[in-house]
């Protein structure tokens, strides 16, 4: 009889054969270089973080043609034919090289030929005072204290500008009339040049008025109906200039605003780049400019 340690022999072989077979084979992972290893969340230290810009883009005007009023005029009439001259308005887009986080220009101002006459002012202060007589007598439309009050807080607002006397200020904070005509921005207040002492002349000054306010660096105002002659919105034009730039030199020497260009445009047509001349040598007469479209 064979001895038992020859049949153990190959025994352990067999089995040893194949348990390692079976095994799968570990993956085994590649070491790299810590150097080679980056974060995904991580910068690359050679990228600099550029700086926001703190003024308004605006293009090389010398590569944009530009155009004398006469022909701007006769080329917005072209857009506007068939329409009441009434209804459609010519409008100013003064773009300004501006500071971003800077002071905004605004105000409000009569042009030599008012755009817009029909303007509603309500005036508040007491009814049977003098400022109400004044009042109505320069043509507001709404004027007293409770009445006002009751009327605005049962949302019924038939204005479009609204001005308080000094003496009324305090009753009229106390009405709470600020969460009605605050969204509206009707809501007389000192530094918009509403509270006033003098009614009448604010008044005066209101009616056929137009205000003008600095969005994004630029400033837009109606500045005449279509059926003005070129000679009327010219003068409009250059008032509305003229007051504009008494506006930037009022402001502080550190804060710099200049005109960079001006545009003229109208309800229903593209804006057309002046150049600051009134009549070029090819415009067409001002008499054609006149009249219904």
């Amino acid at each position: 009889m064979a001895p038992s340690r020859s049949f153990l022999a190959p025994l352990s072989r067999i089995t040893t054969c194949a348990i390692s077979i079976s095994k799968p084979d570990a993956p085994r992972l590649a070491l790299l270089p810590l150097q080679s290893i980056r974060c995904a969340s991580q910068k690359s230290a050679g990228t600099k973080k550029k700086k926001a810009r703190n003024t308004y883009v605006q293009y090389d005007t010398k590569k944009a043609e530009q155009f004398s009023l006469v022909d701007a005029m006769h080329y917005i009439r072209a857009f506007e034919v068939g329409r009441d001259p009434k209804s459609s308005k010519y409008e100013m887009a003064i773009r300004l090289r501006s500071l971003k986080n800077g002071p905004v220009i605004r105000n409000r101002m009569r042009l030599p030929h008012p755009v817009k006459t029909d303007i509603r002012i309500c005036v508040i202060c007491p009814p049977d005072s003098k400022h109400a007589t004044e009042a109505r007598a320069a043509g507001a439309v709404l004027v007293g204290e409770d009445e006002v009050f009751d009327q605005v807080k049962e949302g019924i607002v038939n204005f479009d500008r609204c001005i308080c006397h000094s003496e009324s200020l305090q009753k009229m904070n106390k009405a709470g009339l600020g969460r009605i005509l605050g969204p509206k921005g009707l809501m007389p207040s000192s530094k918009t040049g509403t509270v006033v002492t003098n009614v009448a002349a604010t008044v005066k000054g209101m009616v056929g008025a137009s205000e003008y306010r600095e969005k994004l660096g630029v400033i837009r105002m109606p500045v005449g109906q279509l059926g003005y002659t070129p000679d009327e919105l010219s003068t409009n034009v250059k008032a509305f200039m003229e007051t504009l730039k008494k506006d930037i030199a009022q402001l502080s020497d550190r804060i710099s605003k200049e005109i960079h260009e001006v545009v003229l445009s109208s309800t229903n047509s593209p804006g057309f780049s002046l150049n600051g001349e009134f009549k070029g040598p090819d415009s067409i007469s001002t008499k054609d400019l006149s009249g219904p479209l």
